[in-house]
């Protein structure tokens, strides 16, 4: 049986990127750069049946910005939302820092922040809609960076930043009572000289 194959892309630049803030369920909209990413990125974007989003703001548009170049609508699932940051949402590196001194290097994190585990519930979840949707399609998903690295661990795959607009192929291959993933190669979008990340990469 062909299974569904889904490119996840992070979505363009939000001003709290810009800033360097985490924002978890925050909803930050795109900067003007962040609307460009998106037009831009469109271009590369290979044949695909369906667009699925992400509910916050910054995944929404930019799903939109390129569903329109793809002439297609998009479905919006809130399941498909960064992870919930907790007490760390709004707040720079060194605020973190100043809060909680060496959580960051210690990779530990604060009450409310939701865990590979949790988002992974929700994520899967939606996934599993999504194939049932478009069985045998191709599907774009925009999300964010948060949730590509959880998918990534995942499927033991490496984990590391994400830059906006960056992207990865994910296939099936599984039975019905079960999500299994297979992750592809990763790509950007956008040529490598416009590559922008959270001003703090690696903080999710």
């Amino acid at each position: 049986m062909s299974r569904t194959r889904v490119v996840v892309i992070r979505h363009g630049q939000s001003t709290w990127n810009a800033s360097g803030r985490w924002q978890g369920h925050a909803d930050a909209p795109l900067t003007d750069l962040g609307r460009a990413q998106a037009a831009n990125g469109a271009r590369a974007v290979p044949e695909v049946d369906a667009v699925w989003s992400s509910d916050l703001e910054r995944a929404r548009a930019s799903a939109e910005i390129i569903a329109v170049t793809l002439g297609l609508d998009v479905r919006v699932d809130s399941r498909l939302r960064e992870r919930n940051a907790g007490a760390w949402t709004g707040l720079t590196r060194a605020e973190i820092e100043t809060g909680w001194p060496h959580y960051l290097g210690q990779h530990k994190r604060p009450a409310g922040f939701e865990h590979d585990d949790e988002v992974l519930a929700r994520v899967l979840s939606a996934l599993r809609d999504l194939e049932r949707t478009h069985p045998g399609g191709d599907v774009l998903v925009v999300t964010h960076g948060g949730v590509l690295r959880a998918l990534e661990r995942y499927c033991g795959a490496t984990d590391r930043a994400f830059p906006n607009l960056g992207r990865r192929f994910f296939a099936f291959h599984s039975p019905r009572d079960e999500v299994l993933l297979s992750a592809g190669d990763r790509l950007f979008l956008l040529d490598e000289d416009q590559a922008t990340y959270t001003s703090t990469p690696q903080q999710l």
